[in-house]
């Protein structure tokens, strides 16, 4: 890890936050406290078990689009996600806080999405501790000798990591209050759907073992449902 990357792990950390509260316009917003908090410490966490823990993983989260041997369609996926993600902290702030488009939302909602976060930081996290090839490219890492994973999250479901980023897209805009913050959420989920279709494909493919696998967990994504 060189001084850049680390400076700029700080500031993706810190942007997020900095964004939702300036377009929200409002320094004291509480939804917006609490969801910052959780996003900081997720990511501060994750970063400092790959840094201590999983080097190797930590430099491979850092590999940008177009490198290595990614899926030449998942170029386009990474971008879309990336803007869908940029898409859900602005209009999430802005609709729930400064200009109020959503006229009514039931707290309960709210709860849920708070409950949602706590779901998605258990998956986020721990995919990162079980898989230490947890590429954010769809692509085959040969370079490490890259082997199916199993066990922990990965025997709940084979895709622990999207169902975390998944709760993350509806938990979000449900603690802040904002519908069409959902409606980007559920595009994102949508996105991610066609995303591990397509990986799984090469997984299929490519990766020894992974058909065994995909018999022994049956869900990719929510259990009992896909």
């Amino acid at each position: 890890m060189t001084a850049g990357k680390i400076i700029a792990a700080i500031i993706t950390i810190f942007s997020v936050p900095a964004l939702i509260f300036i377009l929200a316009g409002d320094w004291f917003w509480i939804e917006g406290w609490i969801f910052s908090i959780w996003f900081i410490v997720l990511c501060v966490t994750s970063i400092l078990y790959l840094y201590f823990k999983d080097p190797a993983l930590l430099l491979e989260r850092y590999n940008m689009p177009g490198k290595s041997n990614q899926k030449s369609w998942d170029e386009y996926v990474v971008y879309g996600i990336s803007f869908g993600f940029l898409a859900l902290f602005v209009i999430t702030p802005l609709d729930a806080k400064r200009f109020g488009w959503t006229t009514y939302f039931p707290f309960w909602l709210k709860i849920a999405g708070c409950v949602f976060l706590i779901i998605s930081f258990f998956f986020m996290y721990r995919s990162y501790t079980d898989n230490t090839y947890l590429s954010p490219l769809v692509r085959i890492q040969t370079e490490r000798k890259q082997k199916v994973v199993t066990t922990g999250v990965y025997g709940f479901v084979r895709h622990p990591m999207y169902l975390g980023a998944t709760m993350l897209f509806l938990g979000a805009p449900m603690l802040m209050g904002s519908m069409f913050g959902i409606l980007i959420g559920v595009a994102l989920i949508l996105l991610l759907s066609g995303r591990i279709i397509g990986e799984e494909k090469m997984l299929l493919s490519e990766l020894e073992g992974y058909e065994d696998y995909r018999k022994k967990v049956k869900y990719r994504l929510i259990p009992f449902i896909w």
